[in-house]
């Protein structure tokens, strides 16, 4: 694997997420709390990845150009902006309610993870559409 295939890895991670994020999700609404606890962990530990390999990514090439014009650009900024927006927002809200939870602290937790968990969402899925915006369109 090169530099050149982080951002396919990336994209994968962050669509990987998305989908741990929702199963969480889903099994904490089912009182799977066990299996909840499991999923969100490793939501977790694919975004601390996905996080890493952008970080380097991004050490080795510096900022990709968005190359098309017309009604697309400002659609591709208007996501990406909104996305940095949430994504610098999101690392200490998932750390936060990440705390909460290993200290048991469930009531804190879960006011904290109404927001969390949609942020978290978001990210990650516009992560996947700025991906395939700049790398596939």
């Amino acid at each position: 694997m090169s530099v050149a295939d982080l951002p396919k890895v990336n994209a994968i991670l962050n669509g990987l997420s998305f989908a741990l994020l929702l199963c969480g999700f889903y099994f904490i609404r089912k009182r799977r709390i066990n299996i909840h606890k499991t999923f969100m962990l490793s939501s977790f530990a694919v975004s601390v990845l996905f996080l890493i390999s952008y970080l380097y990514y991004h050490s080795q090439v510096g900022n990709i150009h968005f190359r098309h014009t017309g009604w697309i650009r400002p659609v591709y900024f208007t996501i990406l902006i909104s996305h940095s927006i949430f994504a610098a927002i999101i690392v200490p809200l998932v750390l936060f309610t990440l705390w909460r939870a290993l200290r048991a602290n469930f009531i804190k937790h879960k006011k904290i993870a109404h927001w969390t968990l949609p942020i978290w969402l978001y990210v990650s899925v516009t992560g996947v559409v700025i991906y395939w915006m700049l790398y596939q369109l």
